[in-house]
């Protein structure tokens, strides 16, 4: 009997003790597709992106202890256009972390969701 290897990211959980209030941020605030709740969801809000689910779940995020790099997302999403996703961001007075970043070949903002959890949004060149 041979083994299976997972092929994708199933389902990515975040944190939050205002579930409502990071719904409400990564469904207009990012942009992500609400998925409506169906009894296996247990009222927890999920989100598809492209058969990777985001689900929200009631609790209080707590940073990594001592990590290093001690400024890493939890999270990045890609964006096909930055300069929007961006603007869309600054629309509703999300503070950027150090502004864009670069590298050789991408380019990248992060910000914390309203739950404190660090969240980046990249667009490869």
């Amino acid at each position: 009997m041979s083994l299976s290897k997972p092929k994708h990211i199933a389902v990515v959980s975040l944190w939050a003790e205002d579930v409502e209030a990071a719904a409400h941020f990564y469904r207009d605030v990012i942009g992500l597709r609400f998925v409506p709740h169906h009894s296996h969801h247990s009222g927890r809000p999920h989100f598809d992106l492209n058969g990777t689910y985001l689900t929200i779940l009631k609790g209080r995020p707590i940073p990594a202890q001592d990590a290093e790099p001690s400024h890493f997302p939890l999270v990045a999403f890609t964006v096909d256009d930055l300069e929007s996703a961006i603007g869309r961001l600054q629309a509703h007075h999300v503070e950027l972390l150090g502004g864009v970043h670069e590298g050789e070949d991408s380019r990248w903002v992060m910000f914390h969701d309203p739950a404190g959890n660090l969240i980046e949004l990249v667009q490869f060149k």
